[in-house]
């Protein structure tokens, strides 16, 4: 049986460890937005344009490896059963935004042409 000061230390580890990493978290937010109104008071701001297809083919394709390889485990380790949702989840959601992209490189070809 450990003893008192040892299951102490070890509840209170995660609570410092959350508390330290919230207070980290807010003083970037906190700074980060000084900084950017800084840069906008000075005129020196430049908006950053998001690429949409790039995002959506990277996301998908990670999620949908991913989601392939928990399927693919879950499937060996259980056989087919409610673990493997946790596998097709992400697996889905990569898929659909793998479909996205193609549909969007689609439309954009037809515009544009």
């Amino acid at each position: 049986m450990p003893s008192t000061a040892a299951q102490i230390i070890v509840t209170i580890i995660p609570i410092v460890g959350i508390v330290m990493g919230g207070v980290v978290i807010f003083f970037f937010l906190l700074w980060n937005h000084k900084q950017r109104m800084l840069i906008i008071e000075k005129g020196h701001y430049v908006k950053m344009e998001f690429d949409l297809a790039t995002f959506s083919l990277f996301a998908g394709l990670v999620l949908t490896s991913v989601g392939a390889c928990l399927v693919i485990f879950f499937v060996m380790l259980e056989g087919f059963s409610y673990p493997v949702l946790s596998g097709l989840v992400p697996f889905s959601l990569g898929a659909s935004l793998l479909v996205f992209f193609a549909i969007r490189g689609r439309t954009s070809k037809d515009s544009n042409g």
